[in-house]
């Protein structure tokens, strides 16, 4: 199992919810773990971790203005992206823009794809706000808090890319199960997978092979 963006949060209520039993292990990117609390003495971080802080304070400030209104008010912002394709486009190509690491150049096609998903799917452009809205909603407490329960008997892989939106210390992440794989990318940001397939792709390949640190996952019944 992997995933990043709500990818991210099916791995994890997945790894959550049926354990071992339907998930052997799980790899993912754009991690949203928890701040450790017990922690005593914890370590140091480093310059590149204080700038993913940075990045990800300044993101939770400028950037997700996206999510308060997909949260509150869907139907008002799905009128305007099923009206005008213009203002699909910008809607849709702002966080390409923004979130993609600066180097990724786009090509017209690569977006006109992006684009064409929403605006000639069945359910149409409005659909995209329903789970925003959908999550704030959710009891006891949101998905992304939900996700950051720790998931005890499934092995964990994460891939960190610099350019992220949200990037928090690197041991945070052992807050969300057994940490078993890490790795850290100077290139790419929050569409990793698209960005940087390769790497996906290879920190896959390193976790799961013969030997690999979740290998043992895959052989074990």
């Amino acid at each position: 199992m992997q995933g990043g963006d709500l990818g991210y949060l099916i791995a994890r209520f997945i790894a959550l919810r049926y354990g071992r039993t339907h998930c052997k292990a799980h790899h993912i990117n754009n991690a949203a773990p928890a701040e450790p609390s017990n922690l005593i003495d914890p370590p140091p971080l480093s310059a590149a971790e204080l700038d993913g802080l940075s990045r990800t304070a300044e993101f939770s400030l400028t950037g997700n203005g996206y999510y308060r209104l997909a949260s509150t008010r869907p139907q008002t912002i799905g009128y305007s992206l099923v009206d005008s394709p213009v203002g699909l486009l910008a809607w849709i190509y702002e966080k390409l823009h923004d979130w993609a690491d600066p180097s990724y150049v786009w090509t017209d096609d690569e977006i006109c794809t992006w684009v064409s998903i929403y605006w000639f799917s069945t359910p149409g452009p409005a659909a995209s706000s329903r789970p925003f809205y959908e999550n704030e909603r959710r009891t006891p407490k949101g998905a992304f808090a939900a996700a950051q329960a720790y998931a005890a008997d499934v092995p964990l892989g994460v891939a960190r890319f610099t350019k992220d939106i949200v990037l928090l210390p690197r041991h945070w992440n052992k807050t969300l199960g057994p940490v078993v794989y890490e790795s850290e990318y100077q290139v790419g940001g929050h569409f990793a997978a698209w960005e940087r397939p390769d790497a996906i792709a290879k920190d896959l390949e390193v976790m799961f092979r013969t030997g690999g640190p979740a290998y043992s996952a895959l052989t074990r019944m």
